[in-house]
């Protein structure tokens, strides 16, 4: 069993919202959208938690993130009507092929003046009974908490993120590099290839997921994500804490965030058994 919250927030810099959230079911007959806080079985279903951030001139950025993530209920599906033909596809694969394909719909969709060079980030959490996949482009997250300890699944696709992580630079260095936005890698844009970052993630019973944008990644620091995810609490109080000191801090960007958490006493008892 998952439970889940979900918020998002337009930036002080627009009115507008270039981000994106979706949480659906995916099943043999295709996606159902989910509210945005619930819990759901994972026996019949497997559940997809995403977020993507916009990019481009006038409506592009919302465009090209709402395309990203509705393409995604379209093409994940497919891995049930796939099996049922009797070939079991490999997630990964499955999840590699349909970011190849949105990226070309958009940057086919961006062909007009109006949307020329829009692009979008993309962070994706697939829960499926076995495991997790996750896949992300550009600087949108995922991070797990577990016993306490915060770990980011995802790679940000900047050069400062990498050298944060060799322990070049400190947290506040990176935070204020003045190319910490300068992105490799985005789903769009015009770009001929995409080259995502993908992982297969063993989950357990107690675990909580955050999958969220750069925006609320600026208002704050690892150690108030750490504590937001450790804290008791549900995953609506998690959601709410976290959206409103990110906007309390900064509140300057976009910031939307989905918060997971795996309520599943038998999940450690089918790990140690698989």
């Amino acid at each position: 069993m998952l439970q889940w919250a979900s918020l998002t927030h337009s930036g002080s810099r627009k009115p507008r919202n270039d981000d994106a959230l979706i949480a659906f079911a995916s099943g043999p007959s295709g996606a159902e959208n989910l509210d945005p806080c619930g819990s759901h079985s994972l026996e019949r279903h497997d559940l997809v938690f995403a977020v993507s951030d916009g990019m481009g001139g006038g409506n592009a950025g919302d465009l090209a993130s709402s395309l990203l993530l509705q393409r995604m209920t379209e093409i994940i599906p497919e891995t049930f009507k796939i099996a049922a033909t009797g070939f079991f596809p490999d997630c990964l694969d499955h999840l590699a092929i349909a970011i190849r394909s949105v990226h070309e719909h958009i940057n086919q969709t961006a062909a007009c003046d109006q949307t020329r060079g829009m692009a979008a980030t993309l962070a994706l959490a697939w829960f499926t009974p076995e495991n997790l996949y996750i896949a992300n482009a550009g600087d949108s997250r995922v991070y797990l908490s577990r016993d306490g300890v915060l770990t980011q699944l995802t790679r940000d696709h900047t050069a400062a993120w990498g050298q944060w992580k060799r322990g070049e630079i400190s947290e506040i260095q990176y935070r204020t590099h003045p190319r910490r936005s300068a992105l490799y890698e985005v789903i769009g844009g015009g770009h001929p290839n995409v080259c995502p970052y993908f992982a297969a993630i063993p989950y357990q019973d107690g675990d909580r997921f955050l999958i969220c944008s750069d925006g609320l990644v600026d208002g704050l620091w690892e150690r108030h994500i750490s504590n937001a995810l450790a804290a008791d609490g549900s995953t609506s109080d998690a959601t709410q804490i976290l959206l409103k000191r990110a906007i309390d801090n900064s509140g300057i960007d976009d910031t939307t965030l989905i918060v997971v958490r795996v309520n599943d006493p038998c999940r450690n008892d089918y790990e140690k058994n698989s």
